[in-house]
């Protein structure tokens, strides 16, 4: 799309109240034109095919079909960035990650409490991520991607060592994130894992990766032992950092102030992880917006560990892992199907 012109917005939300709080947070933004709104998807689908959107923002839950069902039409006949707006409950959550996993680029999490004033902290971000979507790669659902293959021997090397992999994504992560866990054997290293994502939908994240990868999965927790073979993803609102306890690693989970606006931030996590793991870590970097964990990943490179950055071209959005390019951080540039198996081939070395 044209960088010049105002991102076009078509929203669709049986909410009054909601529809007319993100007309007002898009009108004051003035990089966003609110093209049309639509109660429904089967309203919606009429205007999107006359106004040509540029970005959809989605309800999950309205009359006459829901928004996953419509989500799911729509990435088929006429796909497109979408930014889906969902509850803060664990439903929600779980009906969000599927979303995700359909192509939906990123989504808003409503407050549960007190709408005008929740929808109103929570502007800035609204735009930034529709302003991002609008930049986003949209691609369809990706296939099952089977677990490597690799020789019992080198892989029991891979465990030992001291050695550690740290994760950190945004705007595209989930399924990103999916993407190289699932191609990974159980017999790695911990991994630690930032996703900038809100409470309850980590633990729904981390609970899908369970059920779906060789390695376990689960929500970080305070004082955790990080033990091979296992994932430990960092709780909404809380960082996650790695502290040495000897020879094993453990878990904090602390809520000090936000760093780069997030919380749980990747920079955060991989200063703590070159510190514990320095030279012993690899580091991955991969699609979101914005530049955390660029810096922390230069730091982990100029420490010995080995980095690897997302390429452009299989990114949702190049925003961090572009950051961390330009600042050196990247000792290799990979295109997301072949993460997992540099991973494994650096810790096998």
């Amino acid at each position: 799309m044209d960088e010049h012109r105002p991102v076009r917005v078509l929203i669709i939300d049986d909410s009054v109240v909601i529809r007319q709080l993100l007309k007002d947070i898009f009108a004051r933004d003035g990089e966003i034109e609110v093209v049309g709104t639509a109660s429904d998807p089967i309203e919606g689908y009429e205007k999107i095919v006359q106004l040509k959107p540029d970005v959809l923002t989605l309800d999950v839950e309205m009359p006459r079909m829901d928004g996953i069902t419509f989500l799911e039409k729509l990435m088929r006949s006429h796909p497109m960035p979408v930014v889906m707006i969902s509850t803060l409950t664990r439903e929600g959550s779980e009906v969000t990650l599927k979303a995700l996993e359909l192509g939906a680029v990123d989504f808003i999490a409503k407050p549960t409490q007190s709408i005008f004033t929740g929808m109103a902290a929570l502007s800035h971000e609204i735009a930034s991520k529709v302003k991002a979507a609008a930049r986003a790669r949209v691609r369809p659902k990706q296939a099952h991607v089977a677990p490597l293959e690799m020789p019992q021997a080198s892989l029991k090397r891979t465990t030992g060592a001291n050695r550690l992999i740290a994760i950190g994504a945004s705007t595209g992560g989930p399924e990103a994130i999916r993407q190289v866990l699932q191609a990974l054997p159980s017999e790695v290293p911990p991994i630690v894992i930032v996703q900038h994502m809100p409470p309850v939908f980590t633990r729904s994240f981390a609970e899908r990766l369970d059920r779906l990868c060789a390695v376990r999965v689960k929500e970080a927790e305070d004082g955790d032992t990080l033990q091979p073979g296992h994932a430990y993803i960092a709780p909404g609102d809380y960082h996650l950092q790695v502290a040495r306890n000897g020879s094993q690693y453990r878990a904090r989970v602390v809520q000090t102030e936000p760093v780069n606006r997030h919380r749980p931030s990747v920079d955060a996590l991989f200063d703590s992880v070159m510190e514990a793991s320095g030279s012993a870590t690899v580091a991955v970097l991969l699609t979101g917006m914005g530049a955390d964990g660029a810096r922390g990943l230069k730091k982990l490179r100029d420490a010995g560990a080995h980095t690897i950055a997302q390429d452009e071209e299989t990114c949702v959005v190049f925003g961090m892992p572009r950051e961390a390019i330009q600042l050196g951080g990247a000792e290799f540039v990979l295109p997301l199907p072949r993460i997992a198996h540099k991973v494994v081939e650096l810790l096998a070395a």
